[in-house]
């Protein structure tokens, strides 16, 4: 990964969106919902105030519209503050 996030920030590869549902409805593309869990890819070192928490390979929450996408090598990513981890699973 060529991709060192700074600060107290965090780079998260969202989980994949359901395809169906419990019921075995099968969901459209124009009606899926933004996945909100996701495993942490790398860390920055954190700032003097807040020290990292979460660590490379953990599973977590974020809110709905936390952190910013970004793509690279036709993977999608999100880049986000820690602060905007809701919980680790």
């Amino acid at each position: 990964m060529n991709i060192k996030p700074l600060a107290d920030r965090v780079l998260v590869k969202p989980a994949a969106a359901e395809e169906k549902t419990a019921s075995g409805i099968i969901i459209p593309d124009s009606a899926k919902e933004k996945p909100l869990k996701g495993e942490v890819i790398a860390i920055g070192n954190g700032t003097k105030d807040e020290e990292m928490v979460v660590k490379s390979g953990d599973i977590v929450l974020y809110g709905k519209y936390a952190g910013t996408e970004l793509e690279l090598e036709g993977e999608k990513y999100l880049i986000m503050r820690q602060s905007d981890i809701l919980a680790i699973i």
